[in-house]
């Protein structure tokens, strides 16, 4: 049987891409997770893997765009889950999604955060606020880039929705995902920062001083996929386990919500 161009660059590009000589064997799954999936999908993989004992997860995480242009490249991504529908989208436009594997598999909500021992305390988020008011005359709030990265997208998206965005825009410092704009609120260079509610759970370094409206963005929606060629027993057993009770359990413990009937 001949092999897909996309399986056999996987099996070329994985030993150079995650520089794990010894692990690559016949049940590898490589899977592209957007960057805000980093801890959770940790901790699903490792689950996966002790019940699926001959398989082994490769995990690669970056924003939803970077990964997305990495598969239409020949990036070899078995299975990709995204922080929105754009990017998926933009791939099945493409023909790189696996027909019938597509499904929403989780949710999530966007909030504003502050250092830990920030004085800015609770802000209510309406089209009366003033995130700039908050901030000294050099400071900037930490965003993923709005041109691409999904938090920014919906931060922007909500920024907008409240009449904010014009005011907020040019004092806004563009990360290359969300994991990088939680950093620069930790790290104290940035008094405010525009997140996932599941990245400021996991941080020790932030609090949430607002939750932004949910009707003020798009629903949150993490869509996963097979990609085109790469379906096997391998990737179709890790599907059904993602959508598993257990799965479903780690996820919730992280902040993950499950997407809406």
């Amino acid at each position: 049987m001949l092999l897909s161009p996309r399986r056999i660059l996987s099996s070329l590009a994985v030993a150079s891409l995650f520089a794990l000589p010894g692990l690559a064997h016949a049940e590898d799954i490589t899977v592209f997770a957007a960057a805000s999936l980093t801890d959770a999908m940790g901790e699903v993989a490792k689950a996966y893997e002790k019940t699926h004992s001959d398989d082994h997860v490769l995990l690669s995480f970056a924003s939803s765009s970077t990964l997305a242009r990495q598969i239409s490249a020949g990036g070899p991504a078995e299975v990709y889950i995204s922080a929105n529908e754009k990017w998926m989208d933009w791939l099945a436009d493409q023909d790189m999604i696996e027909a019938g594997t597509r499904s929403d598999l989780l949710g999530n909500s966007l909030v504003l955060i502050a250092p830990t021992d920030s004085k800015t305390g609770t802000v209510t988020l309406d089209k009366n606020s003033d995130l700039t008011a908050l901030m000294g005359k050099d400071d900037r709030i930490a965003i993923g880039d709005p041109d691409h990265v999904p938090a920014g997208i919906y931060g922007k998206q909500a920024l907008t929705q409240l009449g904010m965005w014009d005011k907020t825009e040019p004092r806004l410092a563009r990360a290359d995902n969300v994991r990088a704009a939680l950093a620069l609120v930790e790290r104290g260079e940035a008094p405010l920062g525009i997140v996932y509610g599941t990245d400021a759970a996991i941080s020790k370094g932030v609090k949430v001083v607002a939750t932004f409206p949910a009707n003020s963005h798009p629903a949150i929606t993490y869509p996963v996929a097979v990609m085109k060629g790469m379906k096997s027993p391998a990737s179709q057993r890790l599907m059904d386990f993602l959508k598993s009770s257990t799965a479903s359990a780690i996820f919730g413990n992280y902040g993950f919500t499950l997407p809406k009937e």
